[in-house]
């Protein structure tokens, strides 16, 4: 095929709807003008009602990444102690992360394919009581992994001097992440997942707790300083040049999300997971991560034997149009991932199994042809 319609099925970026794609093609403005100060703050608005917080949301002109340094730099100082439960690729970062400035990490270290366990949380903070925060990641975008995040923020709420950290970055906007009533000092999501819109913005809740943790903090910090954006925020704007349109494309993306509602974009990404999980094991294909800890952002899928993992995601790509990704690290060639977290409907689902039924057909994989279509098209049926 000469010119086929693009589909983009990753756990990030995603698809940015025509709405978001519009309001970011008007023609720039200035940031330090009223118009702008009135973005900023209808932005801030839209983001604490999707973490569902009445504490500080911050946005950085950065990548998740960034967000994830943040919190580093503006919660601990050199040699405080932190536990870091982690299970992916994402995990691993925030622990490189740790010990690039200097801390001291309590490693919590899980097979990928495992669900963090709060009770070893629980018994890392007994035996570290001088820990100054536990970092988790709610949704490893590596594995699909949902980690239990209110049960271990349970564990740490109560201590005055431990803040409970989440890397929710494929998580909100997707997932139920109840961070005012679960007790999460530090949440961070980016923007090009569930906030469906493209990369280039991070944004981070901070709560009363991790403020007077940043007031201890004496790591180096400009950029990245939290101080200056809560500042900022008083006037409604950023301490720093922002990336304009990106904010602009927010507030337009969190106006279609609060018209959807946090319960109903919630049940939305379960139906559409529910589908491309039952779909593909429909066609003998084995789910990655296990059944106690599945998110409904990504689904990853064991390749079967013999047909690694990048052939099949050429295939759909190059000849079908339809883009997934692989898995990372030492995985890469043993998983595909499909996302659905964002702008998805039932029919992207339907498009990417059928694709990969296709791909599978080529190379060699025996199956019940349609099959995986004819289980995603019972889910949806049967949610209605």
């Amino acid at each position: 095929m000469s010119l086929p319609k693009r589909y983009l099925m990753t756990p990030g970026p995603t698809p940015v709807p025509a709405d978001v794609l519009l309001t970011m093609a008007r023609p720039i403005i200035h940031h330090r003008t009223a118009e702008f100060e009135a973005t900023v703050a209808e932005a801030v608005r839209g983001l604490q009602y999707i973490f569902n917080t009445k504490n500080d949301v911050l946005m950085l002109a950065s990548s998740g990444t960034g967000a994830m340094e943040s919190a580093i730099v503006n919660c601990f100082s050199a040699g405080d102690k932190v536990i870091i439960a982690r299970n992916g690729k994402f995990g691993d970062r925030e622990k490189s992360i740790a010990k690039a400035y200097g801390l001291e990490v309590i490693d919590l270290c899980y097979e990928w394919n495992q669900v963090v366990s709060v009770s070893d949380v629980a018994d890392a903070l007994a035996a570290n009581p001088d820990a100054r925060g536990v970092i988790v990641t709610q949704s490893e975008t590596s594995t699909g992994v949902l980690n239990p995040i209110k049960e271990i923020a349970a564990c740490v709420r109560d201590l005055s001097d431990t803040v409970m950290i989440v890397d929710s970055i494929t998580g909100i906007g997707a997932m139920e992440c109840e961070t005012d009533d679960w007790g999460l000092d530090v949440v961070m999501t980016g923007s090009q997942k569930g906030l469906m819109l493209p990369p280039g913005l991070a944004a981070v809740s901070v709560s009363e707790k991790a403020w007077r943790a940043a007031e201890r903090s004496t790591l180096p910090k400009f950029y990245f300083d939290w101080k200056k954006y809560r500042k900022s925020l008083e006037k409604d704007t950023t301490p720093f040049t922002p990336a304009l349109t990106l904010i602009q494309g927010l507030s337009e993306a969190l106006k279609l999300m609060q018209e959807e509602g946090r319960e109903n974009i919630i049940a939305r990404h379960n139906l559409l997971a529910k589908a491309t999980r039952e779909g593909v094991e429909a066609i003998g294909l084995q789910l990655f991560a296990p059944p106690e800890g599945r998110g409904s952002a990504v689904t990853p899928v064991w390749s079967p034997e013999g047909i690694p993992a990048g052939k099949i995601v050429k295939i759909m790509k190059e000849d079908y149009g339809v883009t997934i990704t692989n898995g990372q690290d030492d995985y890469k060639d043993r998983i595909f991932r499909i996302g659905h977290l964002g702008y998805f409907g039932p029919f992207d689902i339907i498009t990417a199994l059928t694709a990969l039924e296709m791909a599978l057909t080529r190379l060699g994989y025996n199956f019940e042809q349609g099959a995986s279509i004819k289980a995603a098209e019972s889910v949806f049926l049967n949610a209605h």
